[in-house]
């Protein structure tokens, strides 16, 4: 197999470093493990993210999330780590995870993870008539 999984995230440099704007990535397959069960939990991950120096390369990215299709993992905890992860990655302005689970036993389960640079202060949102 000429690609394998794994959590090494890689970056590249902001192309437009000076402005504010947002990224967005869907994952629509994303998979891991019940860390009960041992049944596999799929899920949609959402990333939104302002970024300042770095944004993150995606073919690394999705080595990443294949890296826990066969790792056990709490909804809670597998969100709140690719946010922790991905921030040490790129370092954003503004960063927000999250994971929107398959329904499993009748029960969807939505994680939201974020993280805020602390000098950074949001744009004013436009509203348009």
């Amino acid at each position: 197999m000429p690609s394998q999984p794994s959590k090494e995230l890689e970056t590249f440099d902001n192309p437009m470093p000076e402005r504010d704007y947002t990224i967005r990535i869907d994952i629509p397959e994303f998979t891991c493990l019940c860390p009960k069960t041992g049944q596999p939990d799929f899920a949609t991950i959402h990333i939104a993210y302002v970024a300042d120096k770095a944004c993150i390369e995606l073919k690394s990215l999705k080595m990443y999330m294949w890296a826990y299709r066969e790792e056990g993992a709490f909804h809670e905890k597998v969100t709140n780590t690719m946010l922790d992860d991905f921030v040490a990655a790129c370092n954003p302005r503004f960063m927000r995870v999250t994971g929107k689970f398959n329904v499993r036993g009748g029960i969807y389960t939505t994680v939201i993870a974020e993280h805020r640079a602390a000098d950074w202060n949001p744009p004013q949102p436009v509203t348009l008539p």
